[in-house]
């Protein structure tokens, strides 16, 4: 369900460590020539990802991380219409094998655009953590699952799997970006620990995108 478009927002705001600085030109120009594999194995540029329109491309931890599934689990909750509305690509990337997109979308419900960087080259050419920094002040409003109960879904998650595969460096730490047409970079965001999300409405608004109800409360509307 919409809630009212309000007007872009400039700067990222309400994050105890305040925006991250854009990344430098040549910084950017090497992430974008580094490779993105689709569901199929297929190669693609991560640049050809913004080439010609704006693009939210969010990095996320490893596909076993509770707080990233119940962060794309809300992303899911994105209508298509909103994003072919704003003409913006919502882009979520990985760094696990390409062989878990396609069960970590069924798993999640998403059907936007998925890709991973399996040798984490985009990870590192942009500056993203690894490792947990501490930060009691941030809470992500998308994860439901408190820390005990998700890790022992994700380890479940792990053990039932074909192999015991942890679907990614577990010590990395993701971000977000919105970028495009071309080189513009209108907003950058690295994660400091597992719960430091950018709230997705805040990504939509920053893009121009309608923001979202994820309160799974009904709506009221006076009369």
């Amino acid at each position: 369900m919409a809630l009212p478009l309000e007007l872009p927002v400039t700067q990222q705001v309400g994050r105890a460590l305040g925006p991250d600085l854009p990344p430098e030109p040549g910084e950017l120009r090497e992430a974008a020539r580094c490779l993105v594999l689709d569901a199929n194995g297929r190669s693609i540029p991560f640049k050809a990802l913004y080439r010609e329109h704006k693009a939210i491309v969010l990095f996320v931890r490893n596909f076993l991380c509770y707080t990233c599934k119940e962060y794309v689990e809300d992303l899911a909750k994105v209508p298509k219409a909103f994003l072919n509305e704003a003409n913006v690509r919502l882009i979520v990337i990985g760094q696990s094998s390409y062989r878990h997109i396609k069960p970590f979308c069924h798993l999640t419900g998403y059907t936007h655009e998925m890709y991973v960087d399996p040798e984490r080259e985009i990870y590192k050419t942009l500056g993203m953590k690894r490792g947990e920094g501490i930060n009691a002040t941030v809470q992500s409003p998308h994860v439901k699952s408190n820390m005990l109960l998700g890790s022992i879904k994700s380890m479940w998650r792990a053990m039932t799997g074909p192999a015991f595969d942890f679907q990614g460096d577990p010590a990395q730490q993701g971000g977000a970006l919105i970028l495009g047409p071309g080189n513009e970079v209108h907003f950058l965001h690295l994660d400091k620990n597992r719960l430091d999300h950018v709230p997705i409405n805040t990504v939509l608004q920053l893009a121009g995108v309608k923001t979202v109800n994820f309160s799974n409360k009904p709506e009221i509307i006076d009369i």
